[in-house]
């Protein structure tokens, strides 16, 4: 005999009720995701092969439901389609890549052909991989280890001051140090 939805609705809507009930705060939003959970059980009931499977199957349908709602519940910014740069960024950003180029044109070629084809044109590594017919982790081991020796390169130019969240506030020359100075920077 196949069961219906009227006995489903019987056998379990109070327990389902209290299930839901417990996980979600507002009474009204509980009642609703209850409807929706018999709605989804009367439009799939044909789909359950086995009747000793049932409850588990609609208390899996109500936890799915339940993740739904709070998947829609997501707080979410809408950001404009461009973003402003600070002020000054754009010079800093003129200034560091006048300081890095020095420092990538040392990278033996392999590592500069790498980060440059990554960072810089936007490559993704998989594609850098086929280009150059080279394995993809060894791909990404040449844009690791470029992006390493560059890191190197830097921490022996200058001294940078961090914020709290790791991003560079400040740094100063460490002219002595700097094997790649840019005095037109």
């Amino acid at each position: 005999m196949a069961i219906t939805t009227q006995q489903i609705w019987t056998d379990l809507s109070y327990g389902l009720k209290r299930f839901i009930a417990r996980r979600i705060p507002n009474q009204a939003d509980a009642e609703d995701i209850l409807q929706d959970v018999f709605h989804k059980i009367h439009q799939n009931i044909d789909t359950l092969k086995a009747d000793s499977k049932l409850q588990a199957w609609v208390y899996q349908i109500t936890r799915n439901a339940i993740i739904d709602y709070y998947r829609r519940q997501k707080i979410t910014v809408e950001l404009p389609e461009t973003l402003e740069e600070t002020p000054g960024e754009a010079e800093t950003n003129e200034l560091a890549a006048c300081c890095l180029k020095p420092m990538i044109d040392s990278l033996p070629e392999k590592y500069r052909q790498a980060l440059l084809l990554t960072e810089f044109e936007g490559l993704s590594q998989k594609r850098m991989a086929e280009n150059l017919g080279i394995s993809f982790s060894g791909a990404k081991s040449r844009v690791q280890r470029a992006r390493q020796q560059v890191k190197e390169k830097l921490l022996a130019c200058c001294h940078f001051e961090f914020d709290r969240l790791g991003q560079v506030v400040d740094y100063r020359l460490r002219e002595a140090k700097c094997s790649h100075p840019q005095r037109n920077c």
